[in-house]
């Protein structure tokens, strides 16, 4: 079966009775949903200035030539267009949009979804979408691979001595830290999350208090 003729009937979703967040299946486990999660407020907070960008998870992307929900739609765990709006959306849907794409899309492996991530979803990627850069994590096993479009076919990213990977649109690495998949500097920093970033505020004015106190200086009179 051809990639135009599986897109017009797909079987491994359902059609979406209306105007769903997400026609695709649920995130089958808790380090499913939190990873999501977690690129998503790190990348928020990193471009929290920033109005000119959509970042979402597990939200549908209608792209049927045809103007049809009813057709030609896919749930991306996690994707990235830049150059748009940044503004609440029920879903993205092409032809509303500009005819933009996910300029990234990261899928979250399972035993379920895996073979379709790495075969029909990445050809759909690939040939339909025309998105620059995929990557895909598993948070079980913690696989981690990165593709980047080139002469329009998917080419493997090489990791660098970390094991980081660089997204040539988002001007980031992604690597695995902690068991999870999180965004890096090019300087090799990791993103924070907004608590992350609040608790580090926390602990660097903890310390420069202390600083205070050894020179007898109470900081609450500064």
């Amino acid at each position: 079966m051809s990639i135009a003729q599986d897109l017009e009937t797909p079987k491994d979703v359902i059609f979406p009775p209306g105007d769903l967040y997400s026609d695709e299946p649920p995130l089958e486990t808790d380090l499913h949903r939190l990873q999501m999660t977690l690129l998503i407020q790190c990348l928020e907070w990193l471009w929290r200035n920033r109005n000119d960008f959509y970042a979402s998870g597990n939200l549908t992307i209608y792209y049927s030539p045809r103007q049809r929900k009813s057709e030609n739609f896919r749930g991306p765990d996690f994707f990235v267009v830049l150059g748009t709006e940044r503004k609440p959306r029920k879903s993205w849907v092409v032809w509303e949009e500009d005819g933009k794409y996910p300029n990234l899309i990261i899928e979250i492996l399972s035993d379920s979804t895996g073979d379709t991530d790495k075969g029909l979803k990445k050809q759909i990627y690939q040939d339909i979408f025309r998105t620059p850069d995929y990557f895909w994590f598993d948070p079980e096993t913690l696989e981690f691979a990165g593709f980047h479009l080139l002469d329009g076919k998917y080419q493997p990213l090489e990791p660098n001595s970390q094991g980081w990977l660089w997204s040539q649109q988002l001007g980031l690495y992604l690597g695995v830290y902690q068991e999870k998949l999180r965004f890096f500097t090019p300087g090799g920093e990791l993103i924070s999350t907004p608590q992350e970033a609040v608790q580090q505020e926390k602990q660097r004015s903890d310390r420069l208090a202390a600083k205070l106190r050894e020179l007898n200086i109470d900081p609450d009179t500064i």
